[in-house]
């Protein structure tokens, strides 16, 4: 988006049904949401099969963690000279100072507590079953060892620690649990000489220069960007998500199309998510800090921050563990899957306020987890507060209340349609419900001494 005119349309374009706060919205960059005519089902059965396989994982994690988390700022945009609201920088350093403090930080940024383990405990005992870490963000500075610049946590402070290699030892403790593997890309690299080149000034954030009258940079950023992808996929591991953000260089610039056929030759049914690029190389779409109005039938995955912020920031304000549920049900209901924010501190751990807020979510989806995961859309999905999912054969339907933030759970629970036959049940332990069927509505009388919490219920579809 050019300017924060066009950001806050974006954002009303995939509007919280349940409400995020104006902070929340305009908080950083909103890549705009791809069209539901603009999405191409891919032909290769792999990686359909491999999308089918995501979308029953349902609950992910996008970690950022870069230099940005060293004074706890927003992530790489602050060196870019871009004159809008959510781009500020403190102090009163010239821009070019700013930018030589900013790369100064890789000499600051020393992970002594770094401990991927315990990220990955957090994770899963939130209910999480899929991960994307940020191994480059738009700044350039690198969380892996790359032998193409020497721009990476691999080569500053913490670079005599065995675990130098940071990105190595994440993915492998999220492979260790069963994780469904996504690595984070930025296309565009601002530190890079053949994008923002000396010779010119950094106008914004796009190249600063022609590619028309200076080919051989450009041609050396695309042998960059291409050498250091194949690092990634041939070194790291096996991925199931290649997750390319900074839609302003395209998949076409890169040649996407040749770093695909060689990546899947290595991680077949490797998921493609060239994000806000229109087209075959967009398997799922990425709608930002907001999720869509209506239903989708398509693959797509609402990325939302746990606070305000994708990376650490200090004091920050995260949401409630049922501000997350609810967000969670909805988006499900809608057919898309949560991929939560979370920013680990400079020191390399993850908080304990994010860790406690994290459990709540995920004991809440131990006991309604079937309403979640592995399920698929039904034609009727909302009544109110009241979310409606379905078994992959279509008859076994869940109703999950999301209960509103400051509310006290009903006594009744009320919806019009997706009517019931046979018992139906409590998720959490298993216990009968009454119910009454008055026309086209159903009226669900709740047990006594209930937690004050969001619910789901199942039942089959009455016929």
């Amino acid at each position: 988006m050019k300017n924060l005119k066009r950001l806050l349309g974006c954002v009303a374009l995939a509007a919280f049904s349940m409400g995020l706060s104006a902070q929340e919205q305009v908080q950083g960059f909103v890549h705009q949401q791809s069209k539901a005519t603009d999405y191409v089902w891919p032909t290769d059965q792999q990686v359909l099969d491999k999308l089918d396989k995501w979308q029953d994982q349902k609950f992910g994690v996008l970690f950022h963690w870069g230099l940005y988390s060293v004074p706890g700022i927003v992530e790489s945009w602050s060196i870019c000279s871009e004159d809008v609201d959510w781009i500020s920088r403190k102090g009163s350093l010239s821009y070019d100072e700013y930018k030589k403090w900013y790369w100064g930080l890789k000499d600051s940024l020393n992970p002594v507590n770094f401990n991927p383990e315990q990220w990955a405990e957090v994770m899963q005992d939130a209910g999480m079953k899929y991960m994307i870490f940020t191994t480059k963000h738009h700044d350039g500075f690198c969380t892996f060892d790359s032998k193409y610049t020497d721009f990476s946590i691999a080569n500053g402070p913490f670079k005599n620690n065995p675990r130098k290699d940071v990105a190595f030892h994440v993915f492998d403790a999220f492979r260790k649990k069963g994780f469904m593997m996504g690595c984070y890309f930025s296309k565009p690299d601002w530190h890079c000489e053949w994008f923002w080149n000396p010779y010119f000034a950094t106008a914004n954030r796009r190249i600063n220069y022609k590619k028309e009258n200076h080919p051989d940079w450009w041609k050396n950023y695309q042998t960059f960007t291409q050498n250091q992808l194949d690092e990634l996929m041939t070194r790291y591991g096996s991925f199931d998500i290649l997750w390319l953000d900074g839609g302003w260089v395209t998949g076409d610039d890169i040649n996407l199309d040749g770093i695909l056929e060689k990546a899947r030759k290595q991680h077949p049914g490797l998921i493609s998510v060239d994000r806000s690029i229109r087209g075959k190389n967009e398997n799922y779409q990425t709608p930002e800090r907001g999720i869509p109005e209506t239903q989708l039938d398509y693959p797509w995955e609402s990325c939302i921050t746990l606070s305000n912020d994708w990376g650490w920031v200090p004091n920050a304000p995260f949401k409630s563990p049922q501000k997350v549920i609810n967000i969670l049900s909805e988006i499900t209901a809608k057919g898309g899957c949560l991929l939560l924010g979370v920013g680990p501190t400079a020191d390399g751990v993850i908080e304990e306020e994010v860790t406690k807020r994290l459990h709540e979510v995920g004991k809440w989806l131990r006991f309604n987890g079937k309403a979640i995961y592995n399920t698929r859309i039904t034609p009727v999905y909302r009544d109110g507060n009241v979310w409606f999912t379905a078994d992959k054969d279509g008859k076994t339907l869940y109703a999950i209340y999301a209960l509103p933030e400051g509310e006290k759970l009903p006594d009744v629970i009320e919806w019009k349609g997706n009517l019931p036959k046979g018992n139906m049940k409590l998720l959490k332990g298993n216990k009968r419900v009454k119910y009454v069927l008055k026309g086209d509505k159903v009226e669900v009388t709740l047990p006594k001494g209930m937690e004050n919490e969001p619910i789901a219920l199942s039942f089959v579809l009455k016929k």
